[in-house]
């Protein structure tokens, strides 16, 4: 049990982390793509804490293949179908990042 309930630890954490990096990225464009090869880019409006997006302004990166998605304007796409999140680079904050995991890393490790 002591395996187990660390890797869901760990998990959560990671999870957490993530929702709070996607939380200061709310105003960037962004593009998701989705399991079903969907390209979409829009400006984030909201991350919930299941990694759940709502985007605005969005555009369809592929229109041509996803002809029934041009009249869309604004859309909540569930975090468990998402494939990637491309970040613009300049919002990236890399040394923060492995700053953050390698502490929380430490705190589990000491649990």
């Amino acid at each position: 049990f002591r395996s187990s309930s660390r890797i869901l630890s760990i998990f959560q954490y990671l999870k957490m982390l993530f929702y709070s990096f996607f939380k200061s990225l709310v105003g960037k464009e962004i593009i998701v793509e989705l399991k079903s090869d969907l390209c979409i880019k829009g400006t984030l409006h909201s991350v919930d804490q299941y990694l759940n997006i709502k985007l605005k302004d969005i555009t369809v990166v592929d229109a041509e293949r996803f002809p029934h998605m041009i009249s869309v304007q604004n859309c909540f796409i569930r975090g468990s179908v998402v494939r990637y999140v491309q970040l613009p680079a300049s919002e990236v904050n890399v040394q923060l990042l492995q700053d953050s995991s390698r502490v929380e890393a430490r705190e589990l490790k000491k649990k």
